[in-house]
């Protein structure tokens, strides 16, 4: 796995990756993303940038593989995305810092931790359950800032 320093976030989603999926990196801020694949699932969900996206079921963690339809995944968190992407596009996803979603939690208040499981597609619930999985916690809940915590 590489670790890139100085990366630009907003970089286009291409169909045809400029890294190696799984590569790491870092921006100017010391934000921490994850480059990865978005796979628009059964439902055909485009990525939208600002929304959170989720490992697709079963293979997703190891191929590098996130889809923002919950229903198609493992309801394990991958990242927010920075960009908006179509099917087999490749982008960063920011896995760890403090992140603005450009959609709602579906519940959870101010210092609640949050997790998938629950939510609608490319948001964040209120983690209720052990068996959960805890990929953030809410900042300023009513103003959709949350702070990252997506496996490395």
């Amino acid at each position: 796995m590489y670790q890139l320093i100085g990366i630009d976030p907003a970089l286009a989603a291409n169909s045809v990756p400029q890294f190696t999926p799984g590569t790491h990196g870092i921006d100017n801020d010391g934000k921490i993303y994850k480059y990865m694949m978005y796979d628009e699932a059964t439902a055909a969900v485009a990525g939208v940038a600002g929304e959170v996206a989720y490992y697709v079921a079963d293979t997703g963690y190891g191929a590098h593989t996130v889809t923002s339809d919950l229903s198609d995944s493992s309801e394990n968190g991958a990242g927010v995305l920075q960009v908006a992407m179509s099917d087999n596009e490749y982008a960063w996803f920011q896995i760890k810092g403090a992140a603005t979603l450009s959609i709602a939690l579906t519940a959870g208040g101010d210092g609640d931790n949050l997790t998938p499981t629950g939510a609608g597609d490319g948001s964040l619930d209120l983690n209720t359950a052990v068996t959960d999985h805890l990929c953030a916690f809410a900042v300023d809940a009513t103003a959709n800032e949350i702070c990252c915590d997506f496996p490395w």
